[in-house]
């Protein structure tokens, strides 16, 4: 029997696609996927200045000989105060490459788990015509999931974005930045219809399509 989510509002249970909604859990392909995901969003700007990138020290601070004190060529040198760094951090990449079946295969695990444990719903979001946080609230409330929730957004529902956004329990994500991290980590996932649609074709390798050709 296939599984099936709650489609809150109104309108019969959304009947889960079976290849994205009913894999196994892969828990190497997964982690491999998170690591991924997060590296990518480090910024790696980190950077220190070498003691041939430090002002200054140009000219040598005392003769070599007669002073009775060690010898030095120059003040940016690593043992002084104000010199260089050996082996400093340098601006670099964290990109971990992951093949994209397995990121196709990932993802299906992390939705099968939601689906297993019924922590998942869809919804209409056109019927957000404009922004409200009062409407957001009700949905939640009818659906009373485990927080945080993550409600997954198509890039041209503006409206229900800012409806979602204001609450404390909720993460708004547009379903073209959502990842195995941000499905993974929440107790429950909200899904647009239009969103689903997106998600089941990058699930299933689908890279053609309307929602409504994938959903058929």
């Amino acid at each position: 029997m296939p599984r099936t989510a709650p489609k809150l509002g109104a309108g019969a249970p959304h009947t889960l696609d079976a290849t994205a909604f009913e894999a196994g859990f892969n828990m190497a392909l997964v982690h491999e996927t998170v690591r991924a995901e997060l590296n990518a969003r480090r910024r790696g700007t980190h950077s220190s200045k070498t003691r041939g990138q430090v002002s200054g020290g140009g000219a040598k601070p005392w003769r070599q000989k007669g002073t009775g004190r060690a010898r030095a060529g120059s003040s940016r040198s690593p043992v002084w105060t104000g010199g260089g760094t050996v082996f400093g951090p340098q601006p670099r990449h964290y990109t971990v490459k992951v093949n994209r079946k397995a990121r196709r295969a990932a993802l299906r695990s992390v939705l099968s788990v939601h689906a297993e444990r019924s922590s998942v719903a869809v919804f209409d979001a056109s019927v957000f015509e404009s922004p409200s946080t009062k409407q957001a609230l009700a949905l939640l409330t009818d659906w009373a999931p485990k927080a945080p929730s993550l409600v997954v957004l198509g890039d041209a529902e503006a409206a229900a974005g800012l409806s979602f956004r204001n609450l404390r329990e909720a993460e708004v994500v547009p379903v073209s930045d959502c990842g195995v991290a941000d499905i993974i980590g929440a107790a429950s996932l909200l899904i647009s219809e239009a969103a689903m649609g997106e998600l089941v074709a990058r699930a299933n390798g689908v890279s053609k399509g309307t929602p409504e050709e994938v959903a058929a």
